[in-house]
Parts: C-alpha cells; structure tokens; sequence
C-alpha cells in the first residue's frame, strides 16, 4: 500500500512591526475544554496560532506518550497547570518485545510544574 501525505500550507507570520496576535487567558482556556471533551484517549490538543513559522497548540496529556523529536522546528513548553516529567536531549530508543513506545537514553530528566519553560531545540529528542 502506498501512502501520500499532502501538508496544508501554514498562513504567513504576523510581519515585523505588526500588532502581533493576542490570545486570552479565557480562549485559551475554552480551547483547552473543547480539545479535552473531544478526545478518544490520553492526549487532547487544539490549535492556538499556525503559521509558516511557528506553531502554537495547547496540549492536555493524562499519561506520558512516547519520545520524539521533531526536525524542522523548535517547540516552547509552558506548563499551564499540573506537574510531571520532561526529558529532553539523548538518544531515542525503540521499544523491543512488542512493545513500540519510543523513549530516551541519556537524556536530562526535568520534573516540571505549573509556570515553568523549557525549550525544546529543532532535532533535539523529547519524551
């Protein structure tokens, strides 16, 4: 079987000097609601702002996913509410016997809660 994904075409970033684009606490919060009342398993995620350059998405996770890592871009991570574990850089690691959940070896392990950051650079494994 042959498979051909098409990705649509991001808008173009605000331009420099523009007004930028503002989301408020209470959109940012009903997408969260939307995304989550919506979902079929741990994860729920919405688009907040798409663009050619950058992406935005709030994420709600109720249990760890597998590693990844992405190679054309960098994501921003702010944790909005709750707590858990965020390992970042290293190796990822194919599950064996069965199993085919990716995680990290050799990574930095961060317990992360409500206001921290991180930043996870393009290429760099993240789980």
């Amino acid at each position: 079987m042959m498979m051909c994904t098409v990705q649509a075409q991001q808008p173009a970033a605000p331009p420099p000097g523009s007004a930028g684009i503002y989301k408020s606490d209470a959109e940012l919060t009903a997408a969260l609601k939307k995304a989550i009342d919506a979902a079929n398993g741990n994860q729920s995620s919405s688009p907040i702002a798409n663009t050619d350059q950058y992406r935005i998405n709030i994420v709600h996770r109720e249990k760890a996913a597998g590693a990844l890592a992405h190679e054309s871009y960098t994501e921003l991570h702010y944790i909005i509410e709750g707590t858990g574990i965020l390992v970042t850089g290293g190796t990822i690691v194919r599950g064996s016997g069965g199993s085919n959940i990716a995680t990290i070896q050799g990574g930095e392990m961060h317990t992360v809660k409500k206001g921290d950051v991180i930043i996870v650079p393009a290429g760099s494994a993240h789980w």
